[in-house]
C-alpha cells in the first residue's frame, strides 16, 4: 500500500503505542500497514530512545525496543528540523515536533502531549491527538488495523 500521509509523531504517543494497545498503537500500526510514514529527526529519535528505556524501567516491561527504533532508523523521512527562531510551545522541548513537521511539509502531528494538542494548528500543522488522526483514515485503512 501506498504511503499517503506523512506525520510527526510525539514521543508520548510512540511510548504508548510500543507499550500498550489503544489508539497510541494503532497510530503505529498504521505506520507498519504504509498508512503514514513518520517523520523524524536526530533530536527526536534520542528522546524516544530515552523515555521507551525509562518507561520500560519504571514499568518492568519486558519488551524489546530495539526492533521498533531499528525498523523506524530504515523506514521514517529524516530531516533536518530548523529552529523556529522563537518558542512555540509551552513547553520549550515540545518545538523539536513542529519544527521536524515544518522540515518534511508535513500537515500533522499526532500527540497526546497536552502542550502540542492547545495548539491548534501552528504554521498550518494540525495538531491531532491519536483517536482525532485515526478518524481521518478511511474505512479501508481503517479495517488494516483491525
Amino acid at each position: 500500500m501506498r504511503v499517503m500521509k506523512t506525520a510527526v509523531i510525539d514521543t508520548g504517543v510512540f511510548v504508548a503505542g510500543v507499550f500498550w494497545r489503544h489508539e497510541p498503537h494503532l497510530c503505529l500500526k498504521a505506520w507498519l500497514h504504509g498508512i503514514v510514514l513518520p517523520v523524524m529527526s536526530e533530536e527526536i529519535l534520542a528522546e524516544y530512545e530515552t523515555v521507551l528505556e525509562r518507561v520500560k524501567q519504571e514499568q518492568h516491561f519486558t519488551t524489546e525496543t530495539g526492533p521498533w527504533l531499528d525498523t523506524l532508523r530504515t523506514s521514517a523521512l529524516w530531516v533536518t528540523a530548523v529552529p523556529l527562531g522563537q518558542k512555540v510551545c509551552r513547553d520549550p522541548k515540545d518545538d523539536k515536533f513542529i519544527e521536524a513537521a515544518l522540515a518534511a511539509k508535513a500537515r500533522t502531528v499526532i500527540a497526546r502531549d497536552r502542550d502540542l494538542t492547545v495548539l491548534e494548528k501552528p504554521f498550518g500543522i494540525a495538531m491531532q491527538t491519536p483517536r482525532v488522526w485515526l478518524g481521518t483514515l478511511t474505512r479501508r485503512q481503517r479495517r488494516l488495523l483491525d
